[in-house]
């Protein structure tokens, strides 16, 4: 019975045709986020933003984004996976299209705000339908989450250069206006090649959904409220408190259910465990790391905003040949845990590297080689992370794995940059020198203590992490 359950995804024919099409609804929800930033200017001198409300083109969209991924997870284990994750990319269709005929500050911020909501619902549902696709074949499984991870990573850094490229050559509308098209591509290739799948029998846990996604909505905002005001501020401290609270409360809420919006039986498989804990801790490394090598590239070096990020390209052209043609091979030989504590430690390697750079760096040799590691590391890294996250949730719990992945990595990448931001910001204020002295000194702060995270990654994965071979 459980063999021909498992080999029935591999012999589903379409399933590397939805592969692709998931992978690339992925990339355009990590695009979503990224191809806007080097449009930021030319909306603020468009709409009139002053310069301390422009952040919330941005916030918006990661607000809706990041409190509504553990719902949407579990909304699409309840009424079929192909469904939600259609209505998702409608909702962002249709919210692209407002957004890029947004007439003032108000219009442009909501529906940037409903972007993020529809992304919440692709990003889970697409991830549990390649999870149950590839379920019970390792090797397709590892090549499948390598072209996920990859479609992030390059929808991430591709935005940036392709909203430079948009918005010079079309204007910022169009890095919006672009996603009606492509989500309408979607939709329709959606029924062409997903299958609709079965609703399962249950109940919304109303009282759980609500506490949790407002738990996680101030979680982000506060992180934000953080970067603007202060971690002392007192509005910060509130607004994180309650967050706890809700958390809490929620927490309290799942243990006494019959039917919880997220099992908190889930957290007893270790290595999903111990996958959400590394990706946070990836997260937190990762994407300071990349921030801070722009604002070295721009700000130390004075690179030009199009040069940097031309700079920054060899980063996903990398992962993209680290992620495919060594990353899986690398973790089929060692497992799990002895190719995310590489990648960890190799990723903590680049950081240091880059903490000791000055003021007269050169590209290729304080800059490119760090780059290089880097992108070995996150590939290395990742792709373990991912696997264990949500390889072994059950079928009925993929799309609340596929959230809880999304979510850890959000809510990393946001306290990554919070944080590591605070601790440039404070160094830089009692440092002395040049304007590129006193910023340079901020950023090797910074990068060291994502040095310093990434080796915690590194331990914590040779302590926690199980390979499947260390299993049976």
């Amino acid at each position: 019975m459980s063999t021909s359950t498992t080999q029935l995804p591999q012999l589903n024919p379409k399933r590397w045709k939805a592969l692709m099409l998931l992978g690339f609804a992925n990339f355009l929800v990590m695009m979503d986020s990224a191809i806007i930033q080097v449009a930021l200017p030319a909306i603020k001198n468009s709409l009139g933003y002053a310069e301390a409300h422009l952040q919330w083109v941005m916030n918006a969209f990661l607000l809706l984004f990041g409190g509504l991924l553990l719902l949407g997870g579990r909304l699409s284990d309840l009424f079929g996976r192909r469904l939600i994750f259609m209505l998702g990319v409608l909702i962002l269709t249709v919210a692209s299209l407002f957004a890029g005929l947004a007439w003032n500050q108000g219009s442009l911020n909501i529906a940037r705000g409903i972007q993020g909501a529809g992304s919440a619902l692709i990003a889970p549902a697409a991830l549990s339908i390649i999870m149950l696709l590839f379920k019970g074949n390792n090797e397709e499984m590892g090549k499948a989450l390598a072209v996920w991870g990859l479609s992030g990573a390059a929808g991430g850094s591709i935005g940036i250069v392709l909203g430079g490229m948009i918005t010079q050559l079309f204007g910022w509308r169009w890095t919006l206006l672009i996603y009606v098209p492509l989500g309408l591509l979607v939709l329709y290739l959606s029924f062409r090649i997903l299958d609709k799948g079965n609703r399962k029998k249950g109940k919304i846990d109303y009282a759980g959904a609500i506490t949790v996604t407002a738990a996680l909505m101030l979680l982000v905002f506060g992180i934000v409220n953080a970067q603007e005001s202060g971690w002392q501020n007192l509005s910060t401290i509130l607004i994180l408190s309650i967050a706890g609270v809700l958390l809490i409360t929620f927490i309290s809420i799942q243990a006494k259910r019959k039917q919880p919006l997220m099992p908190l039986g889930i957290f007893k498989t270790r290595n999903l465990s111990a996958g959400n804990i590394s990706l946070i801790l990836l997260a937190v490394s990762w994407f300071p790391l990349v921030y801070f090598l722009i604002l070295y590239l721009q700000q130390v070096l004075k690179f030009e905003p199009f040069a940097a990020a031309m700079g920054m390209l060899p980063a996903p052209i990398l992962m993209a040949i680290f992620m495919i043609a060594v990353a899986e091979r690398i973790m089929k030989k060692l497992g799990m845990k002895l190719t995310m504590a590489i990648g960890f430690s190799l990723l903590g390697i680049s950081s240091l590297l880059l903490s000791g750079n000055s003021v007269g760096g050169d590209y290729w040799g304080d800059v490119f080689v760090p780059i290089l590691l880097a992108a070995l590391g996150n590939a290395l890294a990742y792709l373990p992370a991912t696997t264990a996250s949500v390889a072994e949730a059950s079928d009925e719990q993929s799309g609340l794995a596929s959230g809880l992945y999304n979510t850890s990595y959000q809510i990393g990448s946001a306290v990554g940059l919070a944080v590591m931001v605070s601790i440039a910001a404070s160094v830089t204020a009692t440092s002395s020198g040049s304007e590129e002295v006193v910023l340079n000194h901020g950023y090797q702060e910074a990068f060291f203590w994502g040095a310093m995270i990434a080796f915690l990654g590194a331990i914590l994965a040779l302590v926690l992490v199980r390979s499947l071979k260390d299993k049976s």
